[in-house]
């Protein structure tokens, strides 16, 4: 199956690829359903692409956003960048935009976002009557209903589904919530996250509110656990998905690295799965569920809207190491006697460092490092690679 990765920006989209990606999506400046990340300007959608196929890796972009007849209008130029640029597909929701893709620019292919609820075996036929390649599916299906669209669709188009990350507490994430409270349209990219916030009750005839208490953190009634499905992969081959999606183009480089390392892992059997599920605690996240993979009753599909890690993202390697030490950038604080936990791709994965030296960028030995990414030197006995990270337990 193949492995599928956020990439927010440029740097997000490297570490991906160097964590073990198979590919990767992203958005340009416009058109997309994360309107807040960095994104790719026009010219960076086009390297990227480039970087991807020198790499045997694919991209897809996102063109999700629920359209209006005035997002037609300069439409044409942005997909002809993408033609150019060699997309592997693109990510679209709207049927108004399937329709014009498919009779204007047949060449791309064109992957259905989750964003247009496939839940059935009749969607899933419509929308590959239409010529799409790929159906991202609802995250509200269970794995006996895709064992249902495979056998619908045959091979006729891939079927793509989420394996972790947030989910949206309103149906395959179409909501008004952010609309209505702060103007920011959710369906256009701006989406607030209200659903994360704490809230209160009111007797409509009675002025004093109430604060809902679920537990000591409090209740968020709109708020949900994040999806992991690291422990399942095999049941969602066996149901016919051909990819599976990690969500997190708002996330940090370091919660990339961390995911895209864990399901690679997994896929090529390299480590257990009680080590990965340890490593999946170790980025930013909020307590895992499996979703409606298994049914629809979680009774625990709520959460509290702080995420939780049990380890920080402390450097990165700048440059491979050698003899006995290697350079990084620094992201947290970190002095003499620390540990470091190394996050790689490679053999290293896992192997601690303590640190005895650190020589900052003046070439002076310094015993605590805290410029926030300054480039220091750091004593390192193990093969480090650029691109690989250091952390420590919190």
């Amino acid at each position: 199956m193949e492995l599928l990765a956020p990439a927010g920006n440029f740097d997000k989209l490297i570490t991906a690829v160097h964590f073990g990606a198979d590919a990767v999506y992203f958005a340009g400046k416009m058109y997309g359903l994360r309107a807040f990340a960095g994104n790719f300007e026009d010219d960076e959608i086009v390297k990227a692409m480039e970087y991807l196929h020198q790499h045997g890796k694919k991209g897809y972009v996102t063109l999700n956003i629920v359209a209006n007849d005035s997002d037609f209008k300069n439409i044409d130029q942005f997909l002809e960048l993408l033609v150019r640029a060699k997309v592997d597909g693109v990510i679209v929701s709207d049927t108004g935009m399937i329709f014009y893709m498919r009779k204007n620019f047949p060449s791309l292919n064109v992957h259905v976002s989750t964003q247009a609820n496939v839940n059935n075996s009749y969607s899933a036929k419509f929308y590959a009557d239409m010529g799409v390649t790929r159906i991202v599916l609802a995250r509200e299906l269970s794995i006996s209903q895709i064992k249902e669209i495979s056998k619908a669709v045959g091979d006729k188009v891939e079927l793509e589904a989420f394996v972790h990350g947030a989910m949206c507490i309103s149906y395959s994430g179409r909501c008004l919530l952010s609309n209505y409270m702060t103007g920011r349209d959710s369906n256009r990219g701006a989406c607030v996250q209200a659903c994360r916030w704490n809230y209160t009750i009111r007797e409509v005839n009675k002025s004093e509110e109430y604060p809902i208490e679920e537990d000591e953190r409090g209740t968020y009634i709109l708020n949900s656990k994040d999806l992991c499905m690291i422990a399942h992969l095999k049941e969602l081959e066996e149901a016919g998905v051909t990819s599976l999606k990690i969500e997190g183009r708002m996330k940090s480089d370091y919660y990339v690295a961390s995911v895209v390392n864990a399901y690679r892992r997994a896929l090529d059997n390299k480590t257990d799965l009680q080590t990965l599920e340890t490593e999946l605690e170790k980025t930013s996240h909020r307590r895992y569920t499996t979703g409606f993979y298994f049914g629809s009753d979680d009774k625990e599909f709520l959460e509290t809207s702080m995420p939780i890690q049990t380890a920080e993202f402390t450097a990165k390697v700048v440059e491979d190491s050698k003899s006995g030490k290697v350079k990084v950038e620094m992201r947290n604080r970190f002095k003499i006697g620390d540990e470091l936990e190394i996050l790689s791709p490679t053999d290293s994965f896992l192997k601690k460092i303590k640190i005895s030296s650190i020589e900052n960028s003046k070439g002076e030995l310094i015993d605590d490092c805290k410029r926030v990414q300054e480039i220091v030197t750091i004593n390192c006995p193990f093969d480090l690679k650029q691109g690989d990270i250091l952390r420590k337990a919190n």
